[in-house]
Order: structure tokens, then sequence, then C-alpha cells
């Protein structure tokens, strides 16, 4: 972190100065866990429906468009995001902003060629899709995979901000955590997708009206965005087309744009979570609209997270919080900076803790969701007691108990000390081998199940280095990546901060310093360059397959002999004769 090296230092570190919420305060972060709780009763005792894995999963496929797309940005948007990009705007300027592009072509992408395949198909878990297309091994991986990145992914989407938010406002970590995990499994466990999708509406709307009262408040109280942009333009933030090519920049305008793309189009794409609220509304024309507005959304929210880090460095472009050790960490900028903005606002400061929650409790309760189906559906299907207990009560028997371990983890977390970054990275990893498995099934009609196995697996342990190698780099100081500049010379007291030491990165192997928004591609395109030409060298007996397994784009491509019966029928049929 740039700056951290602070002598004679006359500030007290925001996480200890005394910093407490009001009633107000309290009673609106209440309210949005209560009316959270209402709306899992509703659906889980009083809606009328039944008690069935498609009821749980996939509301019944009658849940409506608008709940739908604003569950799908809640889901995107986790806590991490909300104080993570402000951070990073601070830090290291605009470029980040072309991941609103990324975002539109996802969505384009999503709609043209993965979603009229789940949707043909109608299943109810995205990798039943894979055991479809090649065998129930294939399936079984990739789920693995999934329930070990939701398994990590939980616990530090909950953790990031309620450590934020511990350090500077006083709330224990450990009291808060608990009691709004246990509040989001209990929604999530007794209403299903439907009390998922319906919080998800109210903690989008709380989260979007938080983000707009800090900068309307922020943007007021500096003088308005001409001397918001003035200030930033003077700080050398305002960089929005770096178009170097190189792939071992951070950031430019090629690296974020397409490592966004492919990184955001594995989990909207065929991440299981996603799938099942396209799988939830009537047809295919209802999900691409949800897609649709799921791409607005996605897009105003990285407007305001992107405006915002433009308003706390204009806010301190004299006196860096960091630096002068205000706050300890980039993720405590945004805390830090509601409440020295509208602090004194009774309840304000509980609206914008509701609000990050609740970016928070969607991605966790959408998660949870996503696990319990895929647990019960795709891995231990042939174990469980499904003529005794039936699968509605299997799936939130699975939830709550995931929903126990995650919170569990949380507590692991905060002892990772330099591993939690690791941790974060390895979503790179699954995201991109997860992408490639599907485009393989859905573009290569030639592929078989020991290509796609082979190309997995390599992905797996050629990406794994990498990322592992560069966050060793990155927790030694053998590789650090440069911030922008920051200044004290205004602070009420005297600094004497020492310039950084920047290591020659050029020491570190090329293949480590490559841009982290990458993995995600690298991942894709290992699993296709290996697992296509193992395709082509398999010479094992191939199943026959449906037209409908294969992305709408390439059937004019494909042979005239393909099998005519259903998937599911050709599964069946293809289980009885091995």
């Amino acid at each position: 972190m740039l700056n951290q090296s602070v002598l004679n230092s006359g500030w007290e570190p925001l996480a200890e100065v005394e910093q407490t919420l009001g009633w107000l305060d309290f009673g609106v972060f209440s309210a949005m866990l209560g009316i959270s709780a209402i709306i899992g009763c509703y659906f889980g005792f009083f809606s009328g429906r039944e008690n069935t894995a498609k009821e749980y999963l996939m509301g019944g496929k009658s849940m409506g468009i608008g709940p739908v797309s604003l569950s799908l940005i809640a889901s995107h948007i986790s806590g991490i995001t909300v104080l993570g990009v402000p951070a990073e705007i601070y830090r290291y300027g605009m470029q980040y902003w072309a991941v609103i592009i990324s975002g539109f072509m996802v969505s384009y992408t999503v709609a043209a060629v993965y979603v009229p395949v789940f949707i043909k198909l109608q299943l109810t878990s995205s990798y039943q899709y894979l055991e479809l297309r090649f065998d129930n091994n294939v399936k079984r991986m990739a789920s693995v995979l999934f329930v070990i990145s939701q398994m990590l992914y939980i616990p530090i989407v909950v953790y990031v901000p309620a450590l934020a938010f511990s350090q500077v406002t006083g709330i224990n970590v450990h009291l808060v955590t608990p009691i709004t995990c246990a509040v989001c499994i209990f929604y999530t466990t007794l209403g299903g997708l439907k009390a998922v999708v319906w919080t998800d509406t109210l903690q989008t709307i709380l989260m979007f009206a938080s983000m707009v009262a800090v900068m309307v408040l922020g943007a007021d109280k500096i003088g308005g965005w001409g001397e918001v942009w003035k200030r930033n333009e003077e700080g050398g933030r305002l960089e929005f087309f770096n178009m170097d090519p190189d792939p071992l920049k951070r950031h430019t305008f090629w690296t974020v744009l397409w490592g966004t793309y492919f990184g955001w189009l594995s989990q909207c794409g065929v991440g299981q979570g996603m799938v099942q609220r396209y799988l939830s509304v009537p047809n295919l024309k209802s999900a691409k609209w949800t897609i649709f507005w799921f791409s607005i959304g996605l897009g105003l929210s990285k407007v305001l997270s992107s405006a915002t880090g433009m308003l706390i460095y204009a806010s301190y472009q004299s006196c860096d919080p960091l630096s002068s050790g205000r706050v300890k960490r980039p993720d405590q900028l945004l805390p830090m900076y509601v409440l020295d903005v509208a602090g004194h606002i009774p309840g304000f400061t509980g609206l914008f803790v509701a609000g990050v929650f609740s970016a928070a409790l969607s991605s966790m309760s959408t998660g949870l969701n996503a696990l319990s189906g895929v647990i019960v559906d795709d891995l231990l299907a042939d174990v469980l007691p499904t003529k005794i207990v039936s699968k509605g009560v299997l799936l939130r028997l699975a939830a709550a108990l995931m929903g126990a371990v995650c919170v569990g983890l949380v507590f692991v977390v905060e002892h990772l000390g330099g591993v939690l970054q690791a941790a974060l990275s390895l979503g790179g990893i699954t995201s991109g081998t997860l992408l490639g498995l599907f485009t393989l099934g859905m573009f290569v009609p030639r592929a078989s199940s020991r290509g796609a196995l082979v190309g997995s697996c390599v992905s797996l342990l050629l990406v794994s280095f990498v990322v592992f190698g560069a966050q060793n780099h990155l927790a030694n100081g053998t590789m650090k990546h440069r911030t922008l500049p920051f200044s004290v010379h205004e602070c009420s007291a005297n600094f004497t901060v020492s310039d950084p030491e920047w290591p020659d990165n050029d020491a570190v192997w090329p293949i480590f310093r490559l841009s982290y928004m990458y993995f995600g591609l690298l991942g894709s395109l290992i699993v296709l360059l290996v697992g296509i030409p193992v395709s082509y060298m398999d010479t094992s007996k191939r199943k026959s397959l449906h037209k409908d397994l294969f992305c709408p784009l390439v059937h004019r491509w494909l042979p005239d002999q393909m099998d005519q019966r259903h998937p599911t029928e050709v599964k069946l049929l293809y289980e009885l004769e091995t």
C-alpha cells in the first residue's frame, strides 16, 4: 500500500476513535433484517406453494421480470464491490470504468449463447447440462469446483464489509456477523428462491438509495461535481483510455475490458446462482428481458461506485487517510467518508450500513440457494433418501447446513492474513475452468468427456500455479503494483511520509506479472486448447447428442445425423447401455 510508513503522526486511527450508531441507525438496520425475515416467513408458510424442488430452486417458473432483474443485480454486486470499487478509483484512477462496457457485452453474449440452451433443456442445475453433454464425472467435477469456490467466497463476502464497519463504527464483528448471517440463512432456507428474489429486491433498493444519498450529500459538501472533476484531474485520476496492449499491466483499457468480460461471463452465463434466476421466469423472452434490465442496473451501480471513488479522492486530496493513519485498509475509506459527510444525520449511517450489508446478504443468499441445489441434485442425488424425505426438505437442510459452515468459516477468514488475497484470486481459477467447460460443450460437437476432463485438470493446475505464484510475490513484497500519488500536506498534524520503495517487477517471471484480470480468460483458453485436440484423438464410444445441447449459433454447422430424441431421454438410454 502506498504511503503506509507514517512517522510522528498526530492522528489517532479511526478504528480507535469512539464511533457509535444512534438508536435510529440501529432501527434502520434492524428494519432491513426484520423485513427480510418476514419475507422468508411469508414464502415459507403463507404463499400457498407446494413443497417441491422446482418451487424451491426456480420459484415455480412464475417469477416476474422486475424482481428477478433486481435480484440478478443484487446477486452480482457484493459488499466487496460496494467498498472495493471506490477504493480502487481512489488509489488507481478511473481506468476501471471500462467494466461498464464489459457488462453490456456480457449481457448480450449470455442472452444469445448460453441462456437459450438452459431454457430449452429446463434443468434445475446448470451442471446437469454437463452430464447430458458429457457424463456424470464431468458434472461432479464441475459441481465440486462450484462448491469449493462458494465456500471460500461466501465467508469473505460477508466478512469484508463486517470488518470494515466494525473498525469504523465500533460494531463488534463477532456480534454483527452471526446475527446478519442467521437472518439470511433463515429466509433462504425457509422461503427458497422466491424469498431470495424478493429480499434481493428490497436490498437492491436500499443499496442504490444509500449510494445515491452519499453522492448527493458528498457533492454538495465539496462544491459540486465540477469541483470534484477538477480535483481528480489535478490528482491524475482521470485516466480513461490507457490503450497499452501489454497484458502484464495491472489495469489498461484492454485488460479491464476483456478480463472483466470473461470473468463475468462465467458468473453470469453458466454460474448456478444466475442460471436459476433465468429459469425462474416463464420463457426465453422473459429471461432475455431480465438480462437486459440486469445490464442496465449493473452499469448504473458501477457508475455510482466510480463516482463515489472520485468524491472520496476530492474530499481527501490534500490529506490521505491511509497515510495519516485515520484508516488502516483501503476498504475502510468509504465507511469513513460516510461518517465524515453524513454521520451527523440521524439514521443515515444506519441506512448506509443496511445498504452495504444488503449487498453482502444478497450474495450469501444466492450462494446458499445455489449450493443446496448443486449438493442435493448433482453431488448426493444417488445416496440421499429421497423416498423417505422429500427433496424440498433436503434442499432446505442443505441450505441451512452450508449456511452454518459459512458462518464458521467467517471466523477462520479473519485469521488468514495474507492468504485472504489468495483465496479471493481462487475465483479466477474456477471461473475460467467452468466457462471453458461449458463453451467446449456448447460449441464443439466433437468434444468428448475425456477431452473435457483433461482440459479442465490442466487448466486448474496451470492457472493455480500462476495465481498462487503471483500472490506469493505480492505477499513477500518482491512485486508491487504502483498506486497513484497522494498528499498529506494539509493534514492537521505534521507528518513525515517516506517514499515507497518499489521493487523491480521485471525480475519476476512474466507469467506471474500477468494482470489478475486475465485469470478467467487464461483458464478458459487452456480448457479449449487442451480439450479440443484430446477430444479429436479420443477413440472411445460417443453417446448420441441432441442439437438442443449446442448453442443456437452453431446449429447450422451440426451434422445432419444428430440424435432427434430429447437429451433427458438420451441420458436414460445411455445409462442403461453403460
